[in-house]
């Protein structure tokens, strides 16, 4: 597994959807870029920014769920790509016991963020799908400012309109 730290959310532009780009920490520092959702991504946002909402949301009721059951998400694993479409599990701990849960890439960074659990690329998976891409003024560093990273997705979120969530 090589571990990845969450460099930049973005929208893509030709295609007006959310990316994330997970970079690998040691290395080459190869990104895995992973198109979300508009609310996975703000799911992502709120989370950078610490922002707490009236209800939990469920990424929150999730990590209130974990704490309540003495349980711990030990790192989320992004683990293959099947016909366009990543999958990763969660990693829980529960006493002596690790349980696997599969879930979507962004329901699990989404996650991880709020409890500063850490992320991984199966190996395989960064070979085949990572990419070298030049860092800029966007990517998230240790010392960036919530506010900062996630200033080109509030653009694009100011753009969306009910009928955008419709099939």
């Amino acid at each position: 597994m090589v571990e990845v730290r969450l460099s930049a959310v973005r929208v893509d532009l030709p295609s007006s959807t959310p990316v994330v780009l997970l970079e690998e920490t040691e290395g080459a520092h190869r990104s895995l870029p992973i198109f979300v959702g508009a609310p996975e991504a703000t799911a992502i946002a709120y989370a950078l920014q610490g922002v707490e909402v009236s209800r939990p949301m469920t990424h929150d009721l999730m990590s209130q769920l974990l704490t309540t059951l003495s349980a711990r998400l030990e790192r989320v694993v992004v683990t293959k790509l099947v016909e366009s479409t990543y999958h990763a599990e969660l990693q829980l701990r529960a006493g002596n016991t690790l349980h696997a849960v599969s879930c979507r890439p962004s329901d699990g960074i989404a996650l991880a963020l709020r409890v500063h659990a850490p992320l991984y690329v199966a190996d395989d998976l960064m070979d085949s799908e990572g990419l070298l891409i030049e860092p800029d003024e966007d990517d998230v560093s240790e010392q960036a400012n919530p506010e900062e990273i996630v200033g080109e997705f509030r653009e694009f979120l100011d753009t969306l309109r009910p009928e955008d969530f419709t099939g």
